[in-house]
């Protein structure tokens, strides 16, 4: 029996040539050096039949996508740069050979056209895509810490100028169809149904003249404005990355360098530098997340059957519960009851998701009749009316056990017996909410993040006594509302607000140490964090963590005590951004340190502590309490615990999370470092017993 092939080429009564790619057994395409073989063969065909062709198309016989991307094992295959740089330079041989072709090559696009898939297509002499939602073009390479490897760096500015170039691979963002028609990165978006006789009429043009050295020219003689254009970049890029992320200065230098030398020695610098991108720590960290985000989106809790969820209902209307009711309305494209106890908290919920589902009409994401459509899935009142029709309710109430308490006893009357409650609580323990409840079976805690229609983590939290098919129904709820979901252990503070409360107690223990509060931010900054523990403490709330910070001490102990500072700031009105002054003056977007907290707080700002001792005395903390989550059983696994942190509080992705950065920087030193501190600062930095275990017995978290 013949093995079926990814790559299949025919020829119609028109001699139009049609090249069909389906990777067999994988629901997305993806490109892989084991075809190298067929695509060359395919390729010599090409060439032997030249008169006998008038054009070729490129399409995929997947239902929803073309190519989405190299298959990112390969690159965990290589052992050396030179490895690497091999694969890059033979998808650049393949790609200037389909280019070379003498007869028009069109790419046909329906779904995901990224990395690899876009740079196949950029090889093409037309490029046309179908109008759907599923369509998405981009480069993202730069989100595992690599550049395009495959000729999108030299290819890309000379199809669609070097501004909106610098803007896609520099980012990695993807765009959708009238997007990439609008930036020339496709020459048609057509209806689905007839995307294929379009790509025929493209198949059928003849073949373009090659504009490359012109627009090489043109390129050169501007070179005093497209030097101002990468310095600007390299500025902005610095700022943003503060040299944590070195793929994205080796895509500037890759970039100016093709368009000042020429695309074939701009081809050669773009697949040397991919390959040693690809031998970094942080390509490999970067690596192993995309790794276990997409085994995750594989597993069922316990092997459990979801049961179906048509509708959710939603307590609490406030930003929170508006933002749970977004995502389950536009990502998970279900109905939503939402109540409130005020008329206001209702309307404001509605508002509120009108405000974000209009802010996609203007973007042209939605049509006007598909808001409505969505708005009118969205039911708010101050009764339970069609509560008695939820899968699911969320509770996101205020932070008190007895109205949550009551919440579920109210739920249990109005709704089904199978309607599953779902508290979205941060600190208060699940069995403590399910305590009384006639179903507890029914009850979990699903712990979004503010906001919650953007962060990306949900903490999942049965109790002894859920069942499984409970937990395994939010957790694919969870994934359809576009999170990513982790089953943490019933505890005070789970896993995410437990490893961050100890983070952001020593940085106010650092900042009663006299130091300057943006000096304590930049130093976390620098580190890798996206805001500062001094901003994030205003962002989170001062109250917020007032009211927290109690419930961790008393349940787990006085290693959770920070210093005595809630009551002051809190006293002289400061509860952070959302009041317009904590640590820092707010006013619209702009912020700065108000200098009247130092001495409210009776302190004499300096700056003697060097930013990496700052940086790691918050960090350690953090480190220690997710070692005691993992061996206590609060998280299932390192990876877990990584992807939480990462997601949940933002702490650096080159560095694959806190358990592959303890890793990286070596257990034995790590812990030496702790002792150092522990004389200096207290016992607070003692090594927790199970790091030190690790260390005498010589194993690691990923060993």
């Amino acid at each position: 029996m013949t093995e079926a092939k990814t790559f299949n080429l025919t020829i119609d009564e028109q001699q139009l040539a049609w090249l069909s790619i389906d990777v067999q057994g994988e629901k997305m395409n993806t490109l892989q050096a084991a075809f190298a073989d067929e695509m060359n063969e395919i390729l010599a065909q090409l060439e032997n039949k030249q008169s006998e062709i008038n054009g070729l198309i490129i399409h995929s016989l997947k239902p929803d996508n073309f190519v989405a991307g190299a298959d990112v094992r390969m690159l965990d295959a290589c052992t050396t740069a030179e490895q690497a740089t091999a694969l890059a330079s033979t998808g650049q041989q393949m790609f200037a050979q389909l280019s070379a072709l003498p007869f028009s090559v069109v790419a046909a696009i329906h779904g995901p056209c990224l990395g690899g898939g876009l740079e196949l297509a950029l090889a093409c002499d037309y490029r046309v895509c179908s109008d759907e939602d599923v369509t998405r073009l981009g480069l993202p390479e730069v989100q595992l810490g690599l550049l395009p490897g495959s000729g999108g760096t030299q290819r890309l500015p000379r199809l669609i100028g070097l501004l909106p170039s610098l803007d896609l691979i520099l980012t990695g963002k993807q765009v959708r169809a009238k997007k990439a028609k609008k930036l020339g990165l496709v020459d048609a978006s057509v209806a689905h149904s007839i995307l294929l006789e379009v790509a025929k009429t493209y198949a059928n043009k003849s073949k373009p003249k090659r504009k490359t050295a012109v627009k090489e020219k043109l390129i050169a003689s501007v070179g005093l404005s497209r030097k101002v254009i990468f310095e600007q970049a390299a500025k902005k890029t610095r700022q943003k990355t503060r040299g944590n992320y070195p793929a994205a200065d080796k895509i500037l230098q890759v970039m100016q360098f093709g368009l000042e030398k020429g695309l074939t020695k701009g081809l050669e610098k773009e697949a040397y530098e991919f390959g040693h991108l690809v031998m970094t720590s942080e390509s490999k960290a970067l690596r192993s997340l995309f790794f276990a985000t997409t085994e995750m989106k594989k597993e069922h809790f316990a092997n459990a059957t979801p049961l179906a969820v048509e509708q959710v209902g939603v307590l609490g209307g406030g930003l929170m519960g508006a933002g749970i009711a977004h995502v389950s309305l536009a990502k998970a494209k279900l109905a939503v009851n939402l109540r409130d106890i005020s008329e206001d908290g209702v309307l404001n919920a509605l508002s509120y998701n009108y405000t974000l589902l209009n802010k996609q009409r203007r973007r042209r994401i939605l049509s006007k009749a598909q808001v409505q459509r969505k708005m009118a899935q969205l039911r708010g009142g101050t009764d339970y009316l069609g509560f008695n029709k939820a899968d699911v309710v969320i509770e996101a109430v205020f932070e008190d056990l007895s109205l949550k308490q009551n919440m579920v006893q109210e739920i249990e009357q109005q709704c089904p017996d199978n309607t599953i409650f779902a508290s979205n609580t941060s600190s208060l323990p699940i069995h403590q909410i399910a305590a009384g409840a006639q179903r507890p079976q029914n009850i979990v805690g699903l712990h979004y993040f503010s906001p919650a229609e953007k962060m990306p983590l949900v903490e999942v939290i049965p109790h002894e006594t859920t069942c499984a098919e409970t937990v395994a129904t939010v957790v694919e709820l969870a994934r359809k509302q576009g999170k990513t979901p982790i089953v943490v252990k019933d505890s005070a503070g789970f896993y995410v607000n437990r490893i961050l409360a100890p983070y952001m107690n020593e940085a106010a223990q650092v900042l009663m140490a006299e130091q300057h509060i943006e000096h304590i931010d930049n130093a976390l900054l620098n580190f890798g964090f996206p805001v500062g523990p001094i901003t994030l403490l205003d962002e989170v709330g001062v109250d917020i963590g007032a009211k927290i910070m109690p419930i961790l001490v008393s349940e787990l102990g006085e290693r959770f005590q920070g210093p005595d500072l809630f009551d002051t700031l809190l006293n002289d009105g400061r509860k952070g951004r959302k009041v317009g002054k904590g640590f820092y003056q707010y006013k619209g977007k702009e912020k700065k340190v108000d200098k009247s907290v130092y001495r409210l707080l009776k302190l004499s700002p300096s700056r003697s502590l060097s930013e990496e001792d700052i940086a790691l005395r918050c960090v350690i903390p953090l480190l220690n309490e997710a070692v005691r989550c993992l061996d206590e059983g609060i998280i299932a696994s390192a990876r877990d615990g990584d992807i939480g942190a990462i997601f949940g509080i933002g702490f650096p992705p080159f560095s694959g999370g806190p358990f592959r950065f303890m890793d990286t920087y070596g257990l034995a030193k790590l812990t030496d470092k702790m002792r150092q501190f522990e004389v200096t600062y207290g016992e607070r930095f003692r090594p927790y017993q199970g790091l030190v275990d690790r260390v005498e017995s010589g194993t690691n978290f990923y060993s």
